[in-house]
């Protein structure tokens, strides 16, 4: 979440209005994440999220996100629910963009997780890729291997200001994946941004799961992945294996992976490293003049990557097998 596009305070009033959650009591700007623009917004009904979706997000897709929403929430999984407005509609537009509300949910994100969330996270995952099984909307993966390439040629030799020889790092492993990457995998509906700011506890319980904006019908696998590295390291950035064993044990109490998913794993993490790795970089070089939002360190994943770069097998993350 971030704050790019600053709203008037009676446009904001007039488009809160129109959904029917009481009179706007305040409205605060969040500037966690990087994508959209997000407020806090009290009425006097309660507590609600708004959002501008702006940059990557393609208007076309936003459908998708919202029915996805309504869908998971229809299926037990606690997300965020889209509020509709008089005409019965989620979307709308506020200061050129649009625009949509959803409910607030209670609960806390960790900072520094341990084995217990992460294996809460592993089994809230597994849940999700269940609930999603049956929604019949798909989405392409913008950002999977096709997508790597023009991230990087966006970048291009600035890459080299952030750490020497990134650039040419970067081309070498996307032509690795180009090359070889697994196919023909378990899929379908896919989080793809499971980060620790995107997962509420309430003690060590976790509450909900939010910011669907990048969900899309891609490899469970590669889901899982994402979490392996967003949840599983530490601060120097080592793996730590009870974690991983934590979130593994977690994600296949719910649903076994199968053989070629744990013999894909290695190259799904790598993958999932090098894409993460390729849009912060290209948003720390781009940070909008005046935005309020904080990019995320690029460098993070590339020491990430490094690692992937060395495991062959899927125990080496703590799959027990």
């Amino acid at each position: 979440m971030a704050v790019y596009t600053e709203v008037p305070d009676d446009e904001m009033a007039a488009f809160v209005a129109r959904y029917g959650i009481g009179d706007l009591l305040s409205a605060k700007g969040i500037a966690e994440g990087v994508e959209n623009s997000n407020y806090l917004v009290h009425t006097t009904q309660g507590f609600y999220i708004l959002t501008l979706y702006e940059k990557r997000v393609n208007p076309a897709d936003l459908p998708f996100f919202i029915e996805l929403m309504q869908h998971l929430a229809g299926r037990g999984l606690n997300c965020p629910v889209p509020v509709l407005d008089a005409s019965g509609k989620a979307l709308g537009t506020l200061a050129g963009r649009p625009a949509a509300i959803v409910s607030f949910l209670d609960g806390l994100s960790v900072r520094r997780p341990g084995a217990g969330h992460c294996g809460e996270v592993g089994r809230a995952l597994a849940l999700l890729h269940q609930a999603g099984a049956d929604f019949p909307m798909r989405r392409v993966n913008a950002l999977s291997v096709p997508g790597w390439r023009p991230l990087a040629e966006q970048a291009g030799a600035d890459a080299d200001k952030v750490s020497p020889g990134l650039a040419r790092r970067v081309m070498a492993e996307i032509a690795v994946h180009e090359a070889g990457w697994p196919q023909g995998l378990p899929g379908g509906v896919i989080h793809a941004d499971l980060f620790p700011n995107n997962v509420f506890f309430i003690g060590d319980r976790l509450s909900g799961v939010i910011d669907f904006y990048f969900a899309c019908t891609d490899a469970y696998a590669y889901d899982l992945a994402i979490c392996l590295n967003s949840w599983c390291f530490e601060a120097d950035s080592s793996f730590n294996l009870t974690k991983g064993q934590a979130m593994l044990a977690g994600y296949e109490s719910v649903r076994p992976l199968g053989e070629a998913e744990v013999a894909a794993l290695p190259a799904l993490c790598r993958g999932s490293a090098l894409r993460f790795l390729l849009t912060r970089l290209v948003d720390w070089l781009n940070v909008p003049p005046g935005a309020l939002v904080k990019p995320h360190d690029p460098l993070e994943y590339d020491r990430k990557l490094a690692f992937h770069q060395r495991v062959s097998d899927a125990r080496e993350y703590g799959l027990r097998r």
